[in-house]
């Protein structure tokens, strides 16, 4: 298996403990909702691709993210041709649900660095002998803090995005398990959550 690399993403999750995921919102409210999670100081934005309308809020997204010096990823990234389109948006890294060899090395070849779904140890085993050492680990909610709690051990080097299930409610639980960053995405919608997030994002 050839070897690859995500290392890049420790750069842009520097001092990040949120990620942003903007699904479904389209390219006007994506934007509005990419600019309130940089306000909050959640630096890192994924807008996933899964019909056109969902390309045109990535390629909004990546401009607005350009302007305010912001990393815009694709989501939801399961094949090459959505590789080929991610990249031609602008992308600055992908994520997936799951572990692809083919498409995180594709991804890489193409200079956005992948970002791939686990939700095993034998996953997550096979993308770090790959040289991905950044994952998501997805369904979150269901694998549970104690999830990532028992895999540090095993795999000391791994640094795991908590997804799928995740708000201000339950961040902070799974960040104290010993996950890296949490990506919330409706959560983002719903003023109640915002303060909340902020501290969380420790603005």
């Amino acid at each position: 298996m050839t070897t690859i690399s995500n290392a890049h993403l420790a750069d842009m999750f520097e001092g990040q403990r949120l990620m942003a995921i903007l699904r479904g919102f389209g390219a006007e409210r994506s934007v509005e909702l990419a600019q309130q999670a940089w306000a909050l100081g959640i630096d890192c934005v994924e807008v996933p691709i899964q019909t056109p309308a969902d390309l045109d809020a990535l390629r909004a997204v990546v401009a607005a993210g350009t302007d305010a010096g912001k990393p815009v990823g694709a989501g939801t990234v399961v094949s090459l041709d959505h590789v080929r389109q991610a990249h031609s948006a602008g992308a600055a890294f992908t994520v997936s649900p799951g572990y692809d060899a083919a498409v995180s090395h594709a991804s890489f070849e193409a200079g956005m660095p992948p970002l791939p779904g686990v939700a095993t140890a034998s996953e997550v085993q096979t993308a770090m002998r790959q040289g991905l050492t950044w994952l998501k680990a997805f369904p979150a909610v269901l694998l549970g803090p104690t999830w990532f709690r028992q895999l540090a051990a095993p795999f000391p080097g791994a640094n795991f995005v908590a997804t799928g299930g995740m708000d201000a409610s339950n961040a902070e639980e799974f960040l104290t398990a010993g996950a890296h960053v949490v990506a919330v995405g409706s959560a983002l919608a719903d003023p109640q959550q915002l303060p909340l997030l902020a501290a969380i994002a420790g603005r």
